[in-house]
């Protein structure tokens, strides 16, 4: 008998009933030390007070009215956006996925309206995630992802990871954008190098494209500047926003130079919930917080103190661990013993972590956690780190 809720997830057998900072409670009582959250969306902690009370005052005067109206907590999310980006506008989704769709439409109608319907084409890279929704799962390509969902949403060319001669072989007169994340999240905490970032900027440039990039999971701070490609020094025309975002709150958005946008006119694309004053007023409060002067400098630091750690791990169980990879607080572990083994100890050691592909676990924690909060969870990852490799001698 299909139980209640649709089974197509494969959840650990725990249920967490309150939050606070980096730390989860489960109904049992349990404490447990979160370096996931939510697979980087509560980047800062849990029932953090500032989002709290925003939330709060919100919800007190007004829900949802849609866009039909003019939304102010919408309109002043927007303008700290486009401050504090590349971006000249804004346009806000529930999740990644949603995002991930209009970054799709969005280019495509560009091209339409230059003239130029026949470039429809995207190029994407093996490893990839872009959400679960049709032109999602055809971006990514994988057999995981699109295995009996067919038939396929065509016009994307899957490509693998770091070929440059692929790359240069698939541009054509069909070809019309280039969709990569900065750093894959799902794929295994591989970051493209920052001179490859500058390389897709000047084949865009070279062959009048448009360049997406995916920063669903590694934006929002996560790497120690408010979006990772600014490390590269380059700017995307499109750019997928979510998670972290909204600080918990399903919010997502995707950004555009007015250039990019030019063809999305009124009714060309809609939202009903995109954009709501809850979303947006917690939204606004995480952007305050995180463009701080003093914010991000603390994440690169917190970041340098966890990486540490993790290096000393990795000498210390070589068995188990194989390397560190990632930029910020978006790190992964490399495994040699199965990630899931490693997930599971945690589990034991009251540690949350995330498992990834190419046998990475992937360490996502609050942007907030103290430098206590970073002791305490080396010395779980430690013990963890021991049961596996004692179960594996």
């Amino acid at each position: 008998m299909i139980p209640s809720i649709l089974p197509t997830y494969s959840r650990a057998p725990l249920s967490f009933v309150k939050g606070e900072g980096a730390w989860l409670l489960e109904s049992g009582g349990d404490r447990y030390l979160d370096l996931g959250a939510g697979i980087a969306v509560n980047a800062l902690g849990h029932a953090n007070p500032d989002l709290v009370a925003a939330l709060t005052e919100q919800a007190q005067s007004l829900w949802h009215v849609s866009n039909l109206y003019n939304i102010p907590a919408q309109q002043k999310l927007a303008d700290l956006l486009v401050d504090h980006t590349f971006a000249d506008t804004a346009f806000f989704t529930n999740s990644g996925t949603e995002a991930c769709e209009l970054a799709v439409k969005m280019a495509r109608k560009y091209f339409y309206d230059k003239g130029q319907p026949e470039k429809t084409d995207i190029i994407t890279f093996s490893g990839a995630f872009h959400g679960r929704s049709a032109a999602g799962i055809a971006a990514a390509g994988s057999e995981k992802m699109t295995k009996g969902f067919g038939p396929l949403l065509p016009g994307f060319i899957n490509l693998p990871f770091g070929d440059h001669e692929a790359l240069s072989l698939a541009i054509n007169d069909k070809t019309a954008a280039i969709l990569i994340e900065p750093i894959q999240g799902e794929g295994g905490i591989r970051t493209v190098p920052d001179q490859c970032l500058k390389g897709l900027r000047d084949r865009c440039n070279y062959h009048g494209i448009l360049l997406i990039f995916d920063e669903v999971q590694c934006g929002m701070g996560r790497t120690g500047k408010l979006f990772a490609h600014e490390w590269a020094g380059v700017t995307p025309d499109i750019m997928m926003v979510a998670k972290g975002i909204g600080g918990g709150f399903p919010l997502g958005a995707v950004l555009a130079t007015e250039n990019a946008a030019s063809g999305m006119t009124a009714g060309t694309h809609g939202s009903t919930y995109g954009g709501n004053p809850l979303a947006c007023a917690v939204g606004a409060r995480v952007m305050e917080i995180m463009t701080d002067d003093a914010f991000l400098p603390e994440v690169t630091r917190k970041a340098g103190l966890l990486r540490q750690g993790l290096e000393s791990l990795v000498a210390a169980h070589p068995g188990v661990f194989q390397e560190v990879r990632g930029a910020g607080l978006m790190l992964g572990l490399k495994c040699n013993a199965p990630n899931t083994d490693v997930v599971t100890a945690g589990y034991g050691e009251h540690l949350l972590t995330v498992p990834a592909a190419d046998n990475v676990v992937r360490l996502l924690p609050p942007l907030t956690l103290t430098d206590e909060d970073i002791s305490e969870a080396l010395i779980r990852l430690d013990r963890a780190a021991a049961k596996v490799q004692a179960h594996t001698v």
